[in-house]
């Protein structure tokens, strides 16, 4: 189980590295458009496209990477007063929808790609780009998601988490959150 445990963290902790590097060639993108308009004068026919199917990618495939250190958005009223069983069955409970919700995402994130990779599609620009390459990043990026939130659950599952626990990165913050609530009336 550990095996798979670190083999999920290094897919998760390589797909952020990619969105990563995407973020970083949009960047550099979007800085060699503005030069080519702004002080060359130039049309650009690629770059816009480029940046929006890369900025988004990189959010889809980056989810994953975002899940191991617990940073997406959260309301966490519930589990900060709920304790033992109902903390626990809360954090399965959440673990499954999640989970449920990212698995029917990647099945049709699929078959959204397969229809594009078939049918040939392209975008309606001068550019033409074959859009199951910007398409793939739902299937992959949904994925690898839904891969995290299997590990996610079994680590509950398996007693090597804790519901709604947060990797050591975290914890600074969530100290602060749970030490503030600790004298609160139960």
């Amino acid at each position: 189980m550990a095996v798979f445990f670190r083999l999920v963290s290094r897919i998760s902790l390589i797909s952020g590295v990619l969105a990563a590097a995407m973020i970083a060639i949009s960047i550099v993108v979007v800085c060699q458009m503005v030069y080519l308009r702004y002080v060359e004068n130039a049309s650009t026919v690629w770059q816009t496209e480029f940046v929006t199917y890369c900025m988004l990618a990189a959010t889809l495939i980056g989810m994953p990477y975002v899940q191991t250190l617990r940073g997406h958005v959260n309301v966490d009223l519930l589990p900060i007063y709920l304790r033992g069983r109902a903390r626990y069955a809360l954090a399965i409970g959440t673990y499954l929808l999640s989970l449920a919700v990212c698995l029917l995402l990647t099945f049709y994130g699929f078959e959204m790609w397969h229809e594009a990779w078939v049918g040939n599609w392209t975008s309606d620009t001068v550019w033409a780009v074959p859009l199951d390459i910007p398409y793939a990043a739902l299937p992959i990026g949904f994925g690898l998601m839904s891969l995290q939130y299997i590990a996610d659950l079994l680590a509950l599952l398996t007693g090597h988490a804790k519901p709604f626990d947060l990797p050591d990165d975290a914890l600074g913050a969530a100290a602060a959150a749970e030490s503030a609530t600790r004298d609160l009336p139960r």
